[in-house]
């Protein structure tokens, strides 16, 4: 029950934020500047996040410890 919780929040957060994110993009009395901005910084971030994820998927193909215990 908890895994559908977490999924139905999920979507809804990412619904709410992609519909944030289009109406301050294609907002008239947003300088055009402030937009190109906001956009860069959200793509860096996201860029950022994607290389977390990528090394850490190799480091632990490649973990000689994944099966140890404490």
């Amino acid at each position: 029950m908890y895994k559908v919780a977490y999924a139905l929040i999920g979507i809804g957060a990412t619904a709410l934020v992609i519909w944030g994110i289009r109406e301050f993009l294609t907002d008239p009395s947003v300088d055009l500047l402030i937009r190109i901005a906001v956009a860069a910084v959200g793509i860096g971030l996201l860029l950022l996040v994607a290389v977390v994820i990528r090394d850490r998927v190799r480091a632990s193909r490649n973990d000689r410890f994944k099966g140890v215990q404490r």
